[in-house]
């Protein structure tokens, strides 16, 4: 129950922060708000990893955990993109998909859910994927743009669950060692493109502060249950996203988009009985 509940609260935090970044997206540069961010949740660890002196772990967690934070920032930049050329509200759930990538490899690994929680799991995907499926200016860049990302999120999910096996909090950093030197290396590629400014900033570094603050909710919950089931919980940001979208940008939800998010948390109760 306790790892349900960190991969709730997870995904709480993630669709606040994804729609911040989304917003800030259509203001600026996606590589540009991707590397603030991303840096902002860097210098976050380094200061907690210091507050608390914790040692690091071995050699191969840490790597484990730059290749998450390599494939996290790939599927970070072709989500807010996606999320600046379309609609918000078809996006996020998409890329919510990505949570299938932990449950092969938990399938494949002989880490099997229980049959309830397997059919939760099923359940909340469908959910949040229903809003996909709603009316709205989404083009088929900004799809693609989205199963892109849901391909990097769900390698997120898998390489951190096990970097994270020994120190969420090193895991998490070990993420950000990896995804921000590369954020800069394309902005150097390929420019910055609209520099940030004003509230912008702002809403960047909080984006920045709530996504890391997932990751180590995320990283805590593997550690206390299947990876596959906390990426399939925490996989429902979708659901924030889009109501924030619907409540401040005028992205109204359709009857569609309301059933999903109640067949989301139907799932989630599904799991926890699993």
């Amino acid at each position: 129950m306790l790892a349900l509940a960190l991969g709730l609260v997870s995904s709480v935090s993630w669709g606040i922060a994804d729609f911040l970044g989304g917003v800030a997206s259509r203001r600026a540069a996606a590589l540009t708000v991707v590397a603030l961010s991303q840096g902002v949740g860097l210098l976050l660890a380094l200061v907690v990893v210091a507050a608390t002196r914790t040692g690091p772990p071995p050699a191969e967690d840490m790597l484990l955990g730059v290749a998450a934070g390599i494939s996290g920032v790939i599927g970070l930049v072709a989500f807010y993109r996606g999320m600046a050329v379309g609609s918000i509200s078809i996006i996020a759930p998409i890329s919510a998909l990505g949570a299938l990538v932990p449950l092969a490899v938990d399938l494949v690994a002989g880490r099997t859910p229980g049959t309830l929680a397997l059919v939760g799991m099923v359940v909340a995907l469908a959910g949040a994927s229903l809003a996909a499926r709603a009316p709205g200016p989404a083009s088929r860049r900004g799809i693609g743009l989205a199963l892109v990302a849901a391909v990097g999120f769900g390698g997120f999910f898998a390489l951190l669950g096990e970097a994270a096996s020994e120190s969420a909090l090193w895991g998490l950093t070990a993420a950000r060692l990896g995804s921000v030197p590369l954020a800069l290396a394309a902005i150097l590629v390929v420019g910055p493109g609209v520099a940030l400014a004003g509230r912008t900033i702002a809403m960047v570094c909080a984006a920045g502060v709530l996504d890391a603050s997932a990751n180590m909710l995320f990283a805590l919950g593997s550690q206390r249950g299947l990876v596959s089931v906390v990426a399939v919980v925490g996989s429902l940001y979708p659901v924030m996203t889009v109501v924030l979208a619907g409540s401040l940008l005028d992205e109204r939800l359709s009857r569609l988009q309301a059933a999903g998010a109640v067949l989301a948390l139907g799932g989630v109760v599904l799991i926890a009985a699993g």
